[in-house]
Parts: C-alpha cells; sequence; structure tokens
C-alpha cells in the first residue's frame, strides 16, 4: 500500500486540527511553541535528511535570529515586518559565515567545526549586554503587524504564526521536489543525481550548508521574542 498518497489527507487533517485548537481549549502561545520548534525540525531534516550535512550548531540560527528580532523591535523600534526582516538577514548571514569555514572540511570534521562556531556565539550571547545574559530579553513588544494586525493578541499572533510556518513548510517540500534536491543527494552519495541535475560539488555544498535550512530556522526564531513574550 502506498502511504504517500496519504500523506495530503493527514496534512489536511493537521492543518484543520491547529486552525480550531484554540477554540477547543488549546493555549496558544504553548501551541505557537510547539509550531516554531516543528518548523525548526523541519529544517534541520531537510538539511540533514535530504543532502547528508550534519550541523550541530542549528541552534545558533534559532538564537541568533531570535535575538536580533527581539533587540529590534524592542530597542531600535523596528515594526514586526522590519525585525522579522532582520532576523532572516542575521540567519542566513550566520550560515554564510558558518558554510564558509565548514564547507572546508568533510564527515565529523565539518560537523564539529558547527558546533564549535555555535559555542563561540552561546558564550557571546551570555556575556553580551544586549541579549539579557541567562535572563534573556524580556518585554519584547509585539506591536503591529504592517500597522494593521494587533499581535498583542495572543489569538491574532497564533494566526500570524500559523500563517508562516505553513508558507515555510510549503517551500520545504517545494525545495524536496526541486532540481536543488536532486543535486544536494551527491553528499549522500548519490553523486549521478547531482551531475544529471548539472550542478558541481563545492558550489552545491556552500548552497546546502548556507541556505539549505538556515533562513527555515530563522522563521521560528523571529517570532520566537513575541511566542515567549507576555503581550505588552
Amino acid at each position: 500500500m502506498n502511504v504517500n498518497k496519504f500523506a495530503p489527507i493527514g496534512y489536511g487533517l493537521l492543518l484543520l486540527g491547529l486552525i480550531v485548537a484554540p477554540f477547543l481549549g488549546a493555549y496558544p502561545v504553548f501551541v505557537m511553541k510547539l509550531l516554531c520548534f516543528a518548523l525548526f525540525a523541519s529544517a534541520f531534516n531537510l538539511l540533514l535528511g535530504y543532502t547528508g550535512l550534519l550541523s550541530l550548531g542549528h541552534a545558533a540560527f534559532l538564537g541568533g535570529a531570535a535575538y536580533v528580532t527581539g533587540h529590534a523591535v524592542k530597542v531600535w523600534g523596528a515594526t514586526p515586518e522590519l525585525g522579522l526582516l532582520a532576523g532572516l538577514l542575521a540567519g542566513a548571514l550566520l550560515g554564510l559565515v558558518m558554510g564558509f569555514f565548514a564547507i572546508r572540511r568533510q564527515g565529523i570534521y565539518a560537523t564539529m567545526i558547527t558546533l564549535a562556531l555555535a559555542q563561540m556565539l552561546f558564550f557571546a550571547a551570555l556575556q553580551a549586554p544586549f541579549t539579557g545574559g541567562e535572563d534573556g530579553l524580556q518585554g519584547v513588544p509585539r506591536g503591529k503587524l504592517f500597522g494593521v494586525l494587533d499581535l498583542s493578541s495572543d489569538l491574532t499572533m497564533y494566526y500570524v504564526c500559523l500563517i508562516v510556518v505553513v508558507v515555510a513548510f510549503l517551500l520545504i517540500v517545494r525545495t524536496i521536489h526541486s532540481a536543488v534536491r536532486a543535486g544536494a543527494q551527491g553528499h549522500q552519495g548519490k553523486r549521478a543525481a547531482r551531475h544529471l541535475a548539472g550542478l558541481r560539488h563545492q558550489p552545491l555544498q556552500a548552497a546546502g550548508l548556507r541556505d539549505l535550512g538556515r533562513p527555515l530556522r530563522a522563521w521560528p526564531a523571529r517570532s520566537r521574542p513575541w511566542c515567549w513574550a507576555s503581550p505588552r
């Protein structure tokens, strides 16, 4: 029996359950946290499951983008959409920097480089004055998205977060069924698929470390300051 043909039905039921969850007694803030980590895991699976690139520093993108978004909104007075954009750029930049060093090694050595860089970022964030140290950023205002949607409402924030997660998940699905996946599978020993896709090894490896999963991991991170914070 082909299980894949039932996948759209399962996804549809899951989406329906998430839509009605707040009206069935589920706490919106708690479900938002679950959505953030679900998307985080999906982005990690995209990188590891389809390219074979193991990164032990994926939490750096979650935390780094969250700090940038929270700081931009709280200190710089940025609007929510600009804060999200700042988080996106921060996640992509971190991926570019870490990928620059990691792709120069293979296997466990590349993996340990990602872990080392993530630990460096962790201790830097722990000591930096603007991050709040162990307490983290407190009192991050949610504001109004595009000047219209008041995110101080948990219910409004929940559905905005749900839309972001669904769009990001569809992007992951599209990536999986694109030529990029065929080429990226060369990292798992399927070099023939990579050559048929007309993609070279090192640029593809750099793209995988920089693009596959990094900005997507930043998506839940950018929502994190508001999901974790009380509305103000």
